[in-house]
């Protein structure tokens, strides 16, 4: 049995792909995310696993979550910080106060608490990998991408600061920014518009969740001494521009 990966958003999309990949290779897993019964499920379906019911905006809920953690999965390796958002697609003027709160406290502050809770733990076992999902968005901008590319790019820069921070330590950081993927992220980004949701990727490639969970794997399987600090991953029909696609 190998040690313990923590993912945060586990129930969808890029999370619930990373943990399916990393218990087929014998992982341990701690799941945190909202949704109790698709936590539930997947805690069924697969083995040695340990779920968190808890939103990732909560501070002291995640860290109280990983102070009582059972003692057979404090053994944590690798953490994904996962969970993130994006909400609407207006421009700054017309746009929603509430909805870049969400999003800042999601994307910036929730990835700050799960580093800062499991970061100990790493560092007393001088070993770790920590990945950080990104997004093109946090480098190329496009219409609506405003507060969300914002917090995307304070991703990639954290990334940069923290790998840098634990240069010689023996614990890995890479960003992993995706570009055009087909996950639960447009339906939550258009509120649960599923027409809006499904235009985005009408006739065109898009990457899939199993896509970037590969990617994981194979950076874990990389030699101790080897860390990618970033990789920008898209489809072959997106270019360098941001959210510029080759339509069929």
């Amino acid at each position: 049995m190998k040690n313990t990966a923590f993912i945060t958003g586990a129930t969808s999309g890029f999370g619930e792909a990373v943990a399916r990949v990393l218990a087929s290779e014998g992982y341990k897993l701690i799941l945190l995310a909202r949704r109790l019964d698709r936590l539930e499920n997947l805690k069924k379906e697969l083995k040695n696993v340990h779920i968190i019911n808890a939103d990732i905006r909560d501070k002291n809920g995640i860290f109280k979550a990983i102070d009582e953690l059972p003692e057979q999965f404090r053994d944590i390796e690798i953490l994904v910080n996962n969970a993130g958002l994006a909400l609407g697609q207006e421009r700054v003027l017309e746009a929603n106060l509430d909805d870049f709160e969400t999003m800042i406290d999601t994307n910036i502050k929730g990835l700050l608490y799960a580093t800062k809770a499991v970061l100990p733990i790493m560092s007393k076992r001088k070993s770790g990998y920590i990945f950080n999902l990104g997004s093109v968005a946090g480098a190329w901008p496009y219409p609506g991408g405003n507060v969300y590319g914002a917090t995307k790019a304070f991703v990639k820069q954290f990334s940069l600061n923290l790998r840098n921070d634990l240069k010689g330590s023996n614990i890995r950081v890479t960003e992993i920014a995706p570009g055009i993927a087909k996950t639960e992220f447009s339906v939550v980004r258009f509120k649960g518009d599923e027409q809006k949701s499904d235009n985005v990727y009408n006739s065109t490639q898009y990457l899939k969740a199993e896509d970037i969970a590969k990617i994981v794997l194979d950076c874990v399987n990389l030699p101790k001494h080897v860390n990618i600090n970033t990789l920008e991953v898209m489809p072959t029909t997106q270019s360098w521009a941001g959210f510029f696609f080759e339509k069929e």
